[in-house]
């Protein structure tokens, strides 16, 4: 079975790295990171995921911005994205929402609840 490609997009080094690791050890999964927003759509152009994790908060380019460009250009307009951060307020749900996020996921669940998530987000689109 192939793995699903998945394009991290996060300042944090730490949870990088954790996420990362934990998403190939406990799935089926290949992961990829970068550590801003102008990295990540060089990244998600290069790799052409399967789904993208993304977060608002990051230097140089928001998750916002990435988001509304990823969502502008053709070749990555139809790749998932899910909003993985800290922020919890509706305000930032709700403008990810209207960017046409997937799924909105805030962090410090359990990594069981984020891959449940993801793969929620990829079947849905598979019936889409």
């Amino acid at each position: 079975m192939a793995l699903t490609k998945i394009v991290f997009i996060d300042d944090e080094g730490d949870i990088l790295w954790t996420v990362k690791k934990s998403l190939e050890v406990m799935g089926n999964y290949s992961v990829e990171t970068a550590k801003n927003g102008k990295e990540g759509i060089a990244l998600v152009k290069k790799v052409k995921p399967d789904l993208v994790l993304l977060d608002i908060m990051m230097p140089v380019m928001d998750g916002f911005e990435t988001l509304k460009k990823l969502k502008e250009t053709p070749d990555t307009a139809k790749i998932p994205v899910i909003m993985f951060t800290a922020r919890e307020d509706d305000e930032a749900k709700i403008q990810a929402a209207e960017l046409y996020n997937e799924d909105y996921i805030t962090k410090g669940l359990d990594m069981p609840v984020l891959m449940q998530k993801i793969e929620e987000v990829l079947k849905r689109r598979a019936h889409a």
